[in-house]
């Protein structure tokens, strides 16, 4: 191989045709270097033993009171108790991180190191929109922006899950009335989805303190066709696209223009949102296709409640769930875990899924109940 270079064959060539790597090749030709072949040692060198390891006495040491420790009447055999002991056989005992690291190199934790899962995909607690086949607009207020010298400003802001498309309606008070104007104006404009996604706030879901109350919000995603979809904002993930895009446009509005009223931020605001659209026009193509606006559609909020919902709950000590203003019992070997729950209006009825981030795709059906709602006149104004 080194004569063979020496000849003028590549460093490339020699590795390909002797079977070793490139810098194997450099290695040997180096080492060769200015010598007779016959003279020159090519054997594999071992490294030698750093200079600020432990001896090898002490390492064994180590090992030895490993053992007696795990024997001993208190068990402990930990890098403390064994650094405690070593306390006493001599005056500079390693410290903690060092014994732990010679009892990795020989092969002696008993510790089992934390196993990194892959992020399920995006909107995995609802199977179709995890494949793509669906799309998802999410939905989150910003609330009590001051302008200098002004009013308080909160900012309904709206991205969809696979196509990316943002809007963001700077208000001067937060309302349903408001919420619902904003939202047709963006499905007139971009078309329908399948799911929209809240968190649990009574603007969007209705008042918690009444059972089986439903929101002028939800009211207009049930008459739109759409499910509207309820996920606690403290579970990891869930919430992720909206409140990144949230914190995306506080940075480059909010944060980055110093404006003197409500009007001002609104038209900040506009330009930014259809410079984004432009940006990700491509993710939006490539997104599921959204249903068209039916013509001459009118929201009446006391019209009779039918349709689908979905709350994501998490079942406490006693395999319950809270939603609608009731308790509902899951599965009593379903603990402080995950559920989907869909509520059916037509057939009177809901269904609980067990939802578990480990396996996305395995999604089982752990209960369904009668549920009879009493269809109570809308006491909202039209």
């Amino acid at each position: 191989m080194v004569k063979a270079v020496r000849a003028g064959m590549s460093f490339r060539q020699a590795a390909h045709e002797f079977g070793l790597s490139k810098s194997a090749v450099e290695r040997c030709v180096e080492r060769a270097r200015g010598q007779r072949l016959d003279r020159v040692d090519l054997e594999d060198r071992k490294p030698g033993r750093a200079w600020n390891r432990l001896a090898a006495d002490l390492e064994e040491r180590i090992a030895e009171l490993r053992v007696e420790l795990k024997a001993s009447v208190l068990g402990e055999y930990g890098a403390r108790a064994i650094r405690v002991q070593l306390q006493t056989e001599t005056h500079y005992p390693p410290s903690e991180a060092t014994i732990n690291r010679a009892l990795a190199r020989l092969g002696l934790q008993d510790g089992v190191r934390r196993i990194r899962r892959a992020a399920p995909p995006k909107g995995w607690y609802l199977p179709a929109v995890a494949a793509g086949r669906l799309e998802l607009d999410c939905f989150d207020f910003i609330e009590d922006l001051k302008i200098a010298s002004g009013p308080l400003i909160n900012v309904l802001t709206a991205k969809s899950l696979h196509g990316a498309l943002t809007d963001a309606w700077p208000m001067s008070s937060r309302s349903a009335r408001a919420t619902v104007l904003c939202l047709l104006e963006r499905w007139q404009r971009d078309g329908l989805p399948a799911y929209a996604q809240f968190d649990n706030d009574t603007l969007f879901q209705g008042a918690h303190q009444f059972a089986d109350t439903v929101g002028r919000v939800s009211r207009l995603c049930l008459q739109l066709n759409i499910i509207p979809v309820f996920v606690p904002p403290l579970e990891h993930g869930m919430q992720n696209v909206i409140e990144g895009f949230n914190a995306l446009w506080q940075a480059k509005v909010w944060l980055r223009y110093r404006v003197a009223s409500l009007s001002e931020l609104k038209a900040r605001s506009r330009r930014y949102i259809a410079a984004h659209r432009v940006r990700t026009q491509a993710v939006a193509e490539a997104a599921p296709a959204r249903q068209a606006m039916p013509k001459r559609f009118k929201f009446d909020p006391r019209a009779p409640v039918r349709g689908h919902m979905v709350f994501v709950r998490r079942t406490d000590d006693t395999g319950h769930v809270h939603m609608l203003g009731q308790r509902f019992s899951v599965s009593r070997t379903w603990l402080h875990r995950l559920v989907r729950c869909e509520v059916d209006f037509n057939h009177h009825c809901i269904r609980f899924f067990s939802l578990r981030r480990r396996d996305p795709a395995e999604q089982s059906l752990l209960a369904k109940l009668p549920y009879h709602r009493v269809d109570k006149l809308f006491k909202g104004e039209p």
